[in-house]
């Protein structure tokens, strides 16, 4: 019947309506979604450009550097005065110390931060460092480049510490120790992306004279750092 027809082709209309409406609710949302997960993107990459632009170099992930193989990994015991494992994320300079304990060596150093752990009472030290050079030229490392140490303060969170052992008062290095501080600090540098500049004294981070011989002599200062621009140039090569 003519009425029956009429019912069944508006009953075919409104479910063709309703097809093309979910059709058009999921290319909606297909749209929706994909733009966000554009916008998502973009937003990643410009926070990755714009650190990049402030810091002038690309940041890396410290788990992922390895040290150079002339360096003897002793990492000390994990413990809250001198290995607390606390991670460090990023490296935006390195810090270079004195031992301020003439004649002591690499090992002597890294074992009395690794004796911090046995503190007790109400008075304790928490200090540590991530590499000694030794007398000799020899480097022990303390504490992994993807943790802090407690050796540069306000900037532990976001440097690689490195102490120097001398013979005397003076503070001054033997040459084997003042090379090997060279070359390792070249190495992080070209690993972490960093400048010669990058590379301070504690002196510069807390007025501390540390280390001593490039506190009392600036321009011995500057020449190290040229020394380590050099060392840079080479591993570039």
């Amino acid at each position: 019947m003519p009425y029956r027809d009429e019912i069944e082709e508006r009953r075919i209309r409104r479910e063709e309506n309703r097809r093309r409406r979910r059709k058009q609710e999921r290319t909606r949302r297909m749209i929706v979604g994909g733009l966000a997960a554009v916008i998502g993107i973009a937003v990643i990459i410009t926070a990755v450009l714009v650190t990049k632009k402030l810091t002038g170099r690309k940041q890396v992930d410290p788990a992922d550097v390895e040290v150079p193989e002339y360096v003897n990994v002793n990492l000390l015991t994990p413990n809250e005065y001198s290995r607390p494992q606390i991670p460090l994320e990023k490296v935006n300079g390195i810090v270079v110390h004195y031992v301020a304990n003439p004649c002591s060596t690499a090992l002597e150093n890294r074992n009395y931060f690794e004796g911090l752990k046995d503190q007790t009472g109400s008075k304790t030290t928490s200090v540590s460092s991530h590499f000694v050079i030794g007398l000799e030229g020899e480097v022990v490392q303390c504490v992994p480049l993807n943790e802090v140490a407690y050796a540069s303060n306000n900037r532990n969170g976001d440097t690689i510490s490195i102490e120097c052992c001398h013979p005397d008062e003076t503070g001054k290095f033997y040459d084997s120790t003042y090379q090997t501080l060279v070359n390792l600090c070249a190495y992080l540098c070209v690993e972490f992306d960093l400048k010669p500049d990058d590379v301070i004294r504690h002196y510069d981070v807390t007025g501390k004279i540390c280390p001593k011989y490039f506190v009392d002599y600036p321009e011995k200062w500057e020449d190290f750092h040229k020394d380590v621009k050099k060392a840079i140039k080479i591993l570039k090569k």
